[in-house]
């Protein structure tokens, strides 16, 4: 009984409305069976029955379906949303967190290659990283203190290695959300990043693009990293929002 109700239930996945003919043919069942159990969920108000003799979604059901879901994790979502970011710049992209003051990350380089999974074996140094100063610049100061105190190793000619200096490039980042990086790790490449929070407003992950030419690249990038970091901040929030007002990163969007 439990498999024949439930049959017919899920002919309503979409909202739509049915006739007692159809509820029949789509959940497998006899007429005269679709027929008697229509009418129980109807009186159990879980089927309601419109002026024309259609079926439709009764109000208790309708409730279940917009009630809070659970919220997809960042290892759930990341992939698909770097697949998105890298596809519309045509640039690297990645997300980091911070793990023990290192950024384990994954990325998606442009093309077919999947995105990477996370592994101890994968990590970046947080100072001279635009993905590390999204992280450093919203997390505790005692975690940018233990940063500075282990040293920051110059990576190449351009890398940041003043206290003061970072402290002052994390301070910019907390007011604009936007970290910039200019050859400091990589001798032939920038960075752009923006953090991602979640429910309670704490910094959970940053999302990086590589840049070659900040001077013609920067603004297109940002567009980018915007629709993404939000989106991304709204989906691990649970804000229903985000299903309607922008998930994917179209190339539309970032590349007019």
């Amino acid at each position: 009984m439990t498999s024949k109700i439930t049959s017919i239930l899920m002919t309503f996945t979409e909202g739509s409305e049915h006739s007692l003919t159809e509820i029949a043919r789509l959940a497998g069942l006899p007429i005269s069976t679709a027929h008697r159990l229509t009418s129980e969920l109807a009186s159990w108000r879980l089927l309601e029955r419109t002026d024309d003799g259609f079926y439709r979604a009764g109000l208790p059901l309708r409730m279940i379906g917009t009630g809070d879901a659970c919220p997809p994790s960042i290892a759930e979502r990341a992939p698909c949303v770097l697949e998105d970011l890298s596809a519309a710049t045509k640039s690297r992209a990645r997300l980091g967190v911070l793990s023990e003051l290192e950024v384990a990350y994954i990325e998606k380089q442009p093309g077919h290659r999947p995105v990477t999974g996370f592994s101890a074996a994968a990590t970046l140094p947080a100072h001279p990283t635009a993905l590390g100063r999204a992280l450093l610049a919203f997390s505790p100061a005692s975690t940018v203190e233990l940063t500075i105190m282990r040293g920051l190793r110059p990576y190449t000619p351009h890398t940041v290695t003043s206290p003061e200096r970072l402290r002052r490039a994390l301070g910019v980042t907390r007011l604009t959300r936007v970290a910039v990086t200019r050859f400091e790790l990589e001798p032939t490449t920038s960075a752009v990043a923006m953090p991602v929070f979640g429910p309670g407003g704490d910094v959970v992950a940053a999302i990086e693009l590589a840049v070659r030419d900040l001077g013609r690249e920067l603004q297109p990038v940002m567009a980018a990293l915007a629709i993404a970091s939000r989106s991304l901040s709204r989906e691990l929030a649970g804000d229903a929002r985000s299903a309607r007002d922008g998930d994917p990163v179209r190339r539309d969007q970032v590349l007019t």
